[in-house]
């Protein structure tokens, strides 16, 4: 399934998911130059609280963005 992301709020999504995934990849052990994916996703979405608990925080903005664009589908 292919899709296309064209919108601000499509980017901003992208965005999102994949700063959660590289943040899945800094708590498996994998470093970066630069700015930790901890501290950007912190710094950008306002979280609080050590690696696995700002991850778990992600998942829930994720989750909550899919269900808010599917709600508007629906209408």
């Amino acid at each position: 399934m292919s899709m296309m992301f064209d919108t601000p709020e499509g980017v901003a999504f992208v965005q999102m998911a994949a700063r959660a995934g590289a943040l899945k990849m800094e708590i498996a052990g994998f470093r970066r130059r630069g700015q930790s994916a901890y501290s950007i996703c912190k710094q950008v979405y306002g979280l609080r609280g050590g690696r696995e608990a700002v991850l778990r925080q992600m998942d829930e903005l994720i989750e909550k963005a899919i269900a808010e664009k599917q709600a508007r589908e629906a209408t």
